[in-house]
């Protein structure tokens, strides 16, 4: 701070960069993340991006039974869920510390920066 309480806005300003570039660099790892979920005991794997994105999807034979699509269809839901939870997690690890310190909604502050 400078004399008479005001801040240095050159050093905020160089502190809203730094946080700027360090979210940047969490956002692309994020981006890169694969997270898997699963449902049935591992019967259905859903893997998504660390954005949510569904990439992959397995389904062991044991579980398709033609008489029987709504069980299928309810691990499918379960596994994609799972992994978007997990995907959820992994988000707010990664960027949580970085939110809060710009004051982000839902990561602890409130500056109110629309996307993020």
């Amino acid at each position: 701070m400078q004399p008479g309480g005001q801040p240095d806005m050159q050093q905020l300003l160089q502190q809203a960069q730094q946080m700027q570039q360090q979210l940047m660099a969490a956002q692309a790892e994020l981006a890169q993340a694969q997270v898997q979920g699963q449902a049935g005991g591992g019967l259905v794997t859903a893997t998504v991006s660390g954005s949510g994105d569904l990439l992959a999807l397995a389904i062991d034979p044991k579980v398709v039974d033609p008489e029987d699509i709504e069980t299928l269809q309810d691990l499918v839901i379960g596994a994609v869920a799972d992994a978007a939870r997990n995907a959820q997690d992994v988000a707010a690890s990664k960027l949580g510390p970085l939110a809060g310190g710009l004051g982000l909604p839902g990561m602890g502050g409130g500056l109110g920066l629309p996307g993020l």
